[in-house]
């Protein structure tokens, strides 16, 4: 892989990875997966390295699983992986271009075992509210209740909170920056992956949260019942959404993620 730069895009379902993935992917330099015929064009499903996120229960488990954390010392890391996974996503990209990307919700818990297949990878993690993330994954995890879901989206993120100390090139990317002002924040992702010229935003929606944030502010309007859930979810989880930069009380904070961005030397 000496003539390119391999990038890995991760974030939990519906945090945002697929509309910037494909803006990405716009870019004359950058090639990822496109009609490869697995859901959402997503390399874990694109190879038999790993077991893919369903193993683990899928949307709105998978990270609740340690088995889905794969770090350096995961048994899996066999000298070979590097090379194996290569072989199988290769068929799918355009290796004319210099920069390939791979992008998977996974990847979130998986940054430190992809580091270790691939040294010199470059991981953007996109991060998105931690209410927003929840009830528009309720359609896909129909047996997890609201507050399941938010246990899932607080794991997931101290994972690689943890995870990101041990990172060499990683750029977290708060989804509510991208679509507020995808301009500088794409801009900035170029200047991580070290590309010429601006990233397309035509991908981006401003107004996908709009239908979420309407029905969490009818969670904590509606009836004694809905309103007591309400408040139920806010005394377990406020403090640990201000550490990662949110709030359930406030849709419309979104701070700094704690951990800082490593750029490339």
């Amino acid at each position: 892989m000496t003539d390119h730069r391999l990038v890995f895009v991760g974030g939990l379902h519906r945090s945002g990875t697929t509309p910037l993935t494909r803006c990405l992917a716009a870019h004359s330099q950058i090639s990822g997966f496109e009609g490869t015929g697995v859901e959402e064009d997503e390399g874990q499903h694109l190879q038999t390295v790993y077991p893919p996120a369903r193993a683990h229960g899928g949307p709105g488990r998978f990270a609740l699983s340690e088995a889905a954390h794969l770090t350096e010392r995961s048994p899996l890391l066999t000298s070979e992986v590097g090379a194996r996974l290569l072989e199988q996503w290769s068929p799918h990209w355009d290796l004319s271009r210099p920069v390939l990307v791979e992008k998977s919700p996974p990847n979130l818990v998986m940054t430190r075992f992809l580091q270790g297949a691939f040294p010199d990878a470059r991981f953007v993690m996109v991060v998105r509210h931690p209410a927003i993330v929840s009830l528009s994954t309720r359609k896909w995890a129909r047996l997890r209740s609201l507050g399941a879901l938010l246990d899932h989206w607080f794991a997931a993120h101290r994972t690689f909170e943890e995870d990101a100390a041990f990172l060499h090139h990683l750029l977290v990317v708060k989804y509510e920056r991208l679509v507020t002002d995808p301009g500088a924040t794409l801009a900035e992702i170029a200047a991580f992956l070290e590309l010429d010229g601006e990233i397309p935003a035509d991908s981006i929606d401003t107004r996908r949260s709009a239908t979420y944030e309407r029905q969490w502010s009818e969670l904590a309007t509606g009836g004694p019942w809905r309103r007591e859930r309400f408040r139920s979810l806010c005394r377990r989880h406020e403090e640990a959404a201000n550490h990662f930069g949110y709030s359930l009380l406030d849709l419309d904070r979104a701070d700094p993620f704690p951990v800082g961005s490593t750029r490339p030397s």
